[in-house]
């Protein structure tokens, strides 16, 4: 009995000391299991806050009726490439901050981070420019009616237009990663997110004082949370909060880190790209079958991400005690760290599915009475639920190859299950068979489930203990 008060009384533990965060734990020398506990809590949080956003977010704009909903998955489809840069970017910047970090040099971590936010800037710009101005060009390229067009072209500017606030979200909370500050990037997340949840219905119904804005109040209330998330990322990297700590001497260009953090990132950048144009290029085959069968896409794929980002929580702590291990000069402690993390993460994912496949019809109804976006965003989330397992290995071994530097595995893996696989299946299955729709559903389970053998099996090999970062 006193050993299960002791164990209890240690996992506990572990959750205070996960939210709580401390600037000095070494976590190449803490023990693997409570290592990945004090990263993955914090990490996991923040990503669930995200996705906790993410769906009450579409079920304010789901009162809005399916052209509103089809404005969001249109414009988020596109926004995808937006956010393939930033986490391309934010793969290398992990992965140099973590090697830096293992490898006990911070100023060396500090000067990567100053890289990092100088080359997101410069990327954002002309993309929020080109955005705003073609805004609704865009929504036509995405196959968008009339009606969606005349309500979403505002709403498609303004988050076009706030890329550089997108951009350095991202960024420095991956520098928070790579240094194991992963409670610093959960409170980030939390604050912004939450001042999201809190302005959207305000800004969308007009609620009080507020304006009635409809879908652009999403867009305005999404700004303004994530711009403050970015000024709280600043006073915690420049005021000594964090393990990296950032000068004015550090805001120059260094040509050596960055050239090696844009050969870090660019690796990660094609590799989100890929499953990008895929995941764009399925929306696309979605639209034609109308606006109902893509709000039904969308309602299913924001409780999708409600449950896999989560699992990114997961992943992006077995990459930062990769990279940091790696570091140290520690590589079986580093593997020994993702095995560990892949059960974790199957577990979770595999009682999620058990969950979304018994209770889908319930879980789509809170967000839409429509008959026919309920029946479609169920059959979407039972299908695409059949791969969670599969999920669950993949996003650890694809992040740790990452973590480790090598990115240029993952992103062939991606190619080969993405572009040769998912697409060329799903037009087969929704356009030549009897599946519609369902068949584009089907293919993502399939393309993951083969996504995560192979990786799986190549990691095993061991060339990425090789990488130098």
């Amino acid at each position: 009995m006193s050993q299960v008060i002791s164990e209890d009384r240690g996992f506990f533990a572990s959750i205070r000391d996960a939210l709580r965060g401390d600037a000095h734990r070494d976590f190449t020398k803490e023990n693997i299991g409570r290592a990945i506990t004090l990263l993955a809590i914090p990490m996991v949080l923040e990503m669930a806050m995200e996705s906790l956003f993410a769906v009450v977010d579409m079920f304010w704009v789901a009162h809005l009726g399916a052209d509103a909903v089809a404005t969001i998955g249109l414009t988020e489809a596109l926004e995808t490439v937006l956010y393939s840069i930033a986490m391309g970017l934010s793969v290398g910047t992990t992965a140099l901050v973590a090697r830096r970090v293992g490898e006990r040099s911070h100023q060396g971590a500090a000067e990567a981070a100053a890289q990092s936010m100088l080359a997101g800037i410069l990327i954002a710009i002309p993309i929020a420019i080109a955005g705003t101005w073609f805004a609704p060009d865009v929504l036509r390229l995405m196959g968008a009616q009339a009606s969606i067009v005349q309500i979403g072209a505002g709403y498609t500017r303004v988050i076009y237009g706030s890329s550089a606030v997108v951009m350095l979200l991202f960024l420095l909370n991956a520098v928070f990663r790579g240094a194991g500050d992963a409670v610093l990037a959960m409170r980030v997340l939390w604050i912004a997110n939450l001042i999201n949840i809190v302005l959207n219905p305000l800004l969308i119904l007009g609620v009080g004082p507020f304006p009635r804005l409809g879908v652009l109040g999403t867009g305005i209330g999404t700004t303004i949370g994530r711009f403050t998330g970015v000024l709280l990322q600043i006073w915690m990297l420049t005021r000594g909060r964090s393990r990296v700590r950032i000068e004015w001497r550090h805001i120059r260009l260094v040509p050596e880190t960055m050239l090696r953090l844009l050969r870090l990132s660019l690796g990660g950048i094609f590799q989100y790209l890929v499953g990008m144009a895929s995941w764009i290029a399925l929306v696309r085959m979605v639209a034609a079958f109308g606006s109902v069968a893509v709000a039904g896409y969308t309602v299913a794929m924001r409780i999708f991400i409600f449950a896999i980002l989560p699992s990114w929580g997961m992943a992006n702590a077995a990459a930062t005690l990769v990279g940091q291990n790696l570091g140290a000069r520690q590589p079986r402690r580093a593997e020994q760290s993702v095995w560990r993390a892949g059960v974790y993460n199957m577990v979770f994912l595999g009682l999620v599915a058990a969950a979304f496949i018994a209770f889908a019809v319930p879980l789509v109804s809170i967000f839409s009475g429509d008959r026919g976006v309920v029946e479609i965003a169920a059959r979407a989330l039972r299908l695409i639920s059949y791969g969670y397992i599969s999920y669950a290995w993949g996003m650890v071994t694809s992040q740790a190859f990452n973590g480790a530097g090598d990115t240029y595995t993952p992103t062939v893996i991606s190619i080969g299950t993405n572009w040769v696989l998912q697409m060329p299946l799903a037009w087969l299955l929704a356009f030549h068979t009897v599946l519609g729709p369902n068949g584009v559903f089907l293919s993502v389970a399939i393309s993951a489930s083969i996504y995560a053998v192979t990786s799986v099996l190549l990691f095993r090999r061991g060339r990425w203990k090789l990488q130098r970062a």
